[in-house]
């Protein structure tokens, strides 16, 4: 797609919204060529004037000549007549991957439309009812809009014609060949297309009938006094008593995070609750093929920016495998359900504060799971250049998203070695503690490499370097991106975007070329590792007391 783009080059999304910066966020983000971006920037009433003449053409003639472009044959030009056809033409070459990827932010494009009911409303909305996972999420990125006073007219406008939609037409008659395959789990039985239209849309609306089962249910645990334990005590007590409904539903339900996963109830016995303020639940569920899933909801906390972070390490993941680099990183999927409400993919894992309160060290971990008395440090190589690997990509996106509040509490390790990062309450920069490193490597995860001198640490800042540069590739993606989220209110965005923003394109140092970048991020790593080891500079020292 991004090449029949890039070869047509013309852009008329940029007259099919008319924000500035969401215009190239959009331009960007498809690949497309931002000169007629610029035409229409720096033009837009003499532009209204000429493509209310029908002499558009001309005048983009001429602005190109201007800037020194060679555009003498310009056949890609007639594409211009309809601008607004053309713009959702453009989102049709993505295939459904891409499309759910960037799905996020085409929601938040709405914001950017003339009209609540606007031609990209409709292209999700016709989208979605060809892939039930599409649908599901744009219901959700919709709903959770609904509570925005300025916009929720437009949104609860999008929210009716997805419903009327689905209600009225079913799946069937909208998915293409290739996607038969999906019918296995959506159509149970019957032909009519309304009938299985209704059953498709209630599925989606038992969704929100659960969560607000389990706000309820949240609600009940909190007001327990003790501790923790008599919490699950009380939790399991409701699943198998009052709520015992929730264990085995009349008809299974498509799990919010993975809507291609049936779930037919809640397992008690394999139900908990965190220890924390909040209270979050810990939930095991049965799936209709036999398996199970667990999930992490939570209440009292706005999620919306841990989704937004776990998009972008799911996206830069995707950009470092394109490049063969596939750094083990861990994109547990997210979902925000309400304002301050949402669920979270359960990783089992161990935090590092409790691997090293039990083990001491990281490598006496990884040796309980994977011993190798030839192996370096008494673990398996495999093992060990999972670990390094991790480390190293996730200390490249936690820089680049500036990502604070770093403790050994939210950084979490698997039992093959991986490691990841949870809780992004703190982005682009924000950090409630003084002095934050300019890296967030802790001196436990240096010395799991065999210590700063070592030949794994040398291989961990290589794959540092590789990947910062890979990334800065993507730059102005994973920039505008952010830039279409300006209008989110996710808090550490909606305080500021601009200085936000800037904060981010800062640490792309586009300045720099490769080699440039790679001494600039080895200086980086040099400069935060010095500080976890014992120093008499003050900086140094204020560095090493942020992870005390």
């Amino acid at each position: 797609m991004v090449k029949e783009l890039k070869e047509n080059s013309i852009d008329g999304v940029v007259r099919y919204i008319r924000d500035q910066q969401f215009l190239i966020s959009i331009a960007v983000i498809l690949g497309i060529n931002v000169i007629m971006v610029n035409f229409v920037l720096h033009e837009t009433e003499i532009g209204d004037m000429y493509y209310e003449a029908g002499q558009f053409d001309d005048a983009l003639m001429s602005y190109c000549a201007g800037i020194g472009l060679d555009m003498t044959a310009p056949t890609w030009i007639k594409a211009i007549f309809d601008v607004r056809a053309y713009a959702v033409s453009v989102l049709e070459r993505a295939d459904d991957e891409e499309l759910q990827c960037y799905l996020l932010q085409l929601v938040q494009a709405l914001r950017f439309e003339r009209s609540d009911k606007s031609r990209l409303s409709h292209f999700l909305v016709q989208r979605s009812l060809r892939n039930i996972e599409l649908a599901s999420f744009l219901r959700w990125y919709v709903s959770v809009e609904l509570h925005d006073p300025a916009y929720a007219k437009r949104f609860y406008c999008s929210y009716e014609i997805l419903e009327d939609s689905m209600m009225k037409v079913g799946f069937a008659e909208l998915i293409y060949e290739e996607d038969v395959t999906i019918l296995e789990l959506i159509l149970a039985a019957g032909t009519d297309g309304d009938e299985e239209g209704f059953k498709l849309w209630q599925s989606l609306v038992r969704q929100t009938e659960l969560t607000a089962q389990l706000c309820s249910i949240m609600k009940d645990v909190r007001n327990v006094r003790g501790s923790t334990q008599k919490k699950i005590e009380k939790l399991r007590q409701l699943l198998s008593g009052l709520l015992s409904e929730l264990t085995y539903f009349e008809e299974p339900i498509r799990s919010p995070l993975a809507p291609s996963v049936l779930i037919s109830g809640i397992v008690p016995s394999e139900s908990s609750i965190f220890k924390s303020a909040l209270h979050p639940l810990r939930l095991t569920f049965r799936t209709a093929s036999g398996g199970s899933c667990r999930i992490i909801f939570k209440k009292g906390d706005d999620i919306r920016q841990d989704q937004l972070v776990v998009q972008m390490v799911s996206l830069m993941d995707r950009l470092l495998k394109l490049e063969n680099l596939d750094l083990h990183l861990t994109p547990y999927r997210v979902l925000a359900t309400g304002q301050d409400e949402g669920m979270l993919e359960f990783i089992p894992s161990s935090s590092l504060a409790q691997i090293l309160s039990e083990h001491r060290s990281i490598i006496s971990y990884l040796q309980k799971f994977h011993p190798d008395n030839d192996g370096p440090f008494g673990i398996t190589a495999a093992c060990l250049e999972t670990f390094i690997k991790s480390c190293a990509g996730y200390s490249v996106i936690t820089y680049i998203l500036g990502i604070g509040d770093r403790h050994l509490d939210n950084l979490l390790l698997r039992d093959d070695g991986r490691l990841f990062h949870v809780d992004f309450g703190f982005i682009l920069g924000r950090d409630p503690k003084p002095f934050p490193p300019p890296m967030k490597l802790c001196k436990e995860m240096v010395e799991a490499m065999g210590g700063a001198e070592s030949q794994y640490y040398t291989r961990f800042k290589s794959y540092c370097c590789e990947a910062y540069n890979i990334l800065r590739k993507s730059s102005n993606l994973i920039l505008n991106l952010f830039h279409l989220m300006a209008g989110s209110n996710i808090p550490d965005i909606a305080s500021d975007p601009e200085k936000g923003i800037l904060k981010l394109q800062e640490k792309f140092r586009l300045d720099l070329d490769d080699e440039g970048a790679i001494h600039f991020f080895q200086d980086l790593i040099n400069e935060s590792v010095s500080a976890l080891f014992p120093q008499m500079v003050e900086t140094i020292h204020r560095w090493a007391q942020y992870w005390r």
